[in-house]
C-alpha cells in the first residue's frame, strides 16, 4: 500500500536536500520539516473514538486518536526523521530499533530493541529516511510483529522502486508513505538520483 505525498512545500524542501552543498545543520532542519508536513497524511486514517468536551459554554462531543502512537526510528538515520513527527505528535512514545547487517548472510539482523510495554495496542510510525533495497525496513517491521506490533506504517522521505517491491513482496498490509519515488538503485545500493547517505548527511559524518 504506498502513498506518494506529493506537496509543493516537501518538494521544494527536498530539492534543497539533494544538494551535496547543503550543510549538515541546514539538512536536519529541512529532513524535520519535510517530516512535520507528512505527519497529516501519514495519520490521516488512524482511527478516532468520541470523547466528551467541555467548552466555556456547554458539554458537546469531540474526538480522539484511539489508540496510543508510537514512533520507531530505524537507526541512525530515523533519528534525523523523528523530532519533525514529535513536533506534531508531542504525546507520542518513541521505540528505537538498531539494524546490522549479518556478514555471512550479508542481510539485516536486529541488534537493538527498546519500546514501550504496549506495542499490541498502539499504532507504531516506523521512521527511516531512505527505503532503499528494503532489506531494512522489512527486518524492522518483523522484528516489531514478532515483538507484539499489530499496526505499522512506514514512513520514508525517499523511495526506490525495488524497496518498494521489496516491502509490498514480504509485507503487503503494512502502508508505506514517502515524499519521492526515485528511479532505482545503483550497484551499490543507493538510490538515484538520490541524495547520497542520509545517515552521514544528517549527522556530518561523511
Amino acid at each position: 500500500m504506498l502513498h506518494h505525498i506529493d506537496h509543493p512545500l516537501i518538494s521544494a524542501e527536498l530539492t534543497c536536500l539533494r544538494d551535496p552543498d547543503c550543510p549538515s545543520h541546514e539538512f536536519r532542519q529541512r529532513v524535520r520539516r519535510i517530516a512535520s508536513l507528512m505527519v497529516p497524511a501519514v495519520t490521516a486514517d488512524l482511527e478516532r473514538t468520541v470523547v466528551p468536551c467541555q467548552t466555556p459554554l456547554e458539554i458537546t462531543s469531540g474526538e480522539s486518536v484511539a489508540r496510543p502512537i508510537i514512533l520507531v526510528p530505524i537507526l541512525r538515520a530515523g533519528l534525523g526523521f523523528l523530532d519533525g513527527f514529535l513536533d506534531l505528535i508531542p504525546h507520542a512514545a518513541v521505540a528505537h530499533i538498531g539494524l546490522a547487517r549479518n556478514e555471512k548472510t550479508l542481510l539485516p539482523e536486529s541488534y537493538y530493541l527498546r519500546h514501550p510495554t504496549e506495542l499490541a495496542e498502539a499504532d507504531l510510525i516506523l521512521l527511516d529516511p531512505m527505503l532503499a533495497t528494503g532489506g531494512s525496513a522489512v527486518q524492522a517491521i518483523t522484528t516489531l510483529m514478532e515483538a507484539g506490533a499489530k499496526r505499522i506504517r512506514f514512513a520514508s522521505l525517499l523511495a526506490a522502486p525495488e524497496g518498494i517491491a521489496a516491502m509490498d513482496a514480504a509485507h503487503p498490509h503494512v502502508p508505506v508513505f514517502t515524499a519521492a519515488i526515485d528511479r532505482c538503485l545503483n550497484d551499490k545500493g543507493y538510490i538515484l538520483p538520490g541524495l547520497g547517505d542520509a545517515g552521514d548527511r544528517l549527522f556530518g559524518t561523511i
